[in-house]
């Protein structure tokens, strides 16, 4: 007896997720559908850093969306004045100690730690980054790959949390160097969340002309330094979006082959810096927060950061209901 043809239902509009709400009406590509999975619970931590992601999923984002958006980009809030008198900058002394039992009560991925279901949805997000960045058997590299800016639309949803994560699970592939760079000028969270401090940083480098090696910590996680953000100042946009800006990533990325540099940068939608850096980048993370980022932000903030660099979305705080899955049970975490 013949099997009769079955074919699935086209789910409707209201049982779409928010990235195939997005990929219907704008055209936009996923390159794998999301799994269900159980919300994890994690400690929450200063904004703008969001302590918990319970799904995330990568896909690639077409660069030119076709609707033209009016509402308002909100102004970003006044900083101090501009560097006018460049301090004397020394460079970055030993090695920053990380508190790596702090780091995982924040509910970060700790490097040689047990797998959980977090480190496990990193290693699904950064493999694209990774084969983007230095290429594949068939693939090859895109331009400045090794250069990646994550950002958001709006604060608060998740970005930095989801820098720091990265990196901890970047660090973890072999001959692999990353430099954590917080790039969010007018709000930096980097260091403050490591537990590390510096003060000179990329923007000295930037109005100094020096050299960011000079200015990059080292940290005691093998593999991982960081890039403070440096003196704030009223024309960061300017600076981040100047000849030197674009120099100081080349210098970054020559030293070293094998190194990655991660840019935690200001939500696209809040602060100009986002789109002023990304034409210096090779790939861009936008992080959507599931149930908070709406889709005119979704495709105002593409559009703002569009350009030559891929831009790949991670969906952040996002529970399937109705599956009993429990990704990362094989290890024993089902989250």
């Amino acid at each position: 007896m013949g099997i009769p043809d079955m074919k699935p239902e086209k789910p409707s509009h209201d049982t779409m997720s928010l990235i195939e709400r997005a990929s219907s009406r704008y055209g936009l590509s996923a390159s794998s559908e999301p799994r269900a999975r159980k919300r994890l619970d994690v400690p929450l931590i200063p904004e703008p850093v969001v302590a918990g992601v319970d799904a995330v999923s990568v896909a690639p984002v077409e660069p030119v969306l076709p609707e033209v958006l009016s509402e308002a980009v909100p102004e970003p809030a006044p900083v101090p004045a501009p560097i006018t008198a460049a301090p004397r900058l020394a460079k970055a002394a030993g090695t920053a100690e990380i508190n790596l039992q702090r780091l995982a009560d924040l509910g970060f991925i700790v490097p040689g730690h047990p797998p959980t279901a977090l480190s496990e949805e990193f290693r699904i997000v950064k493999r694209p980054l990774l084969l983007n960045a230095f290429g594949g058997r068939s693939t090859p590299s895109v331009d400045r790959g090794r250069a990646i800016l994550v950002c958001s639309a709006h604060p608060n949803e998740g970005k930095t949390f989801c820098s720091i994560n990265l990196a901890m699970s970047l660090v973890n592939e072999r001959n692999v160097e990353v430099v954590l760079v917080d790039a969010d000028v007018a709000k930096p969270e980097i260091l403050s969340t490591l537990g590390v401090t510096g003060a000179a940083g990329l923007l000295d480098a930037i109005v100094q002309d020096v050299d960011p090696e000079t200015l990059i910590i080292p940290t005691s996680i093998p593999g991982l330094s960081v890039l403070p953000a440096g003196h704030q100042t009223t024309n960061d946009t300017e600076l981040l979006s100047s000849a030197e800006a674009f120099a100081l990533v080349e210098a970054l990325l020559a030293k070293n082959p094998a190194r990655i540099v991660i840019f935690d940068c200001a939500p696209a939608l809040a602060a100009s810096p986002a789109s002023a850096l990304a034409h210096h980048i090779g790939q861009i993370l936008l992080v959507v927060r599931a149930d908070r980022t709406s889709e005119n932000d979704l495709s105002e903030a593409v559009k703002l950061l569009a350009g030559q660099a891929p831009i790949q979305l991670l969906l952040n705080g996002m529970t399937f209901p109705g599956s009993s899955q429990k990704y990362g049970s094989y290890y024993g975490y089902g989250g």
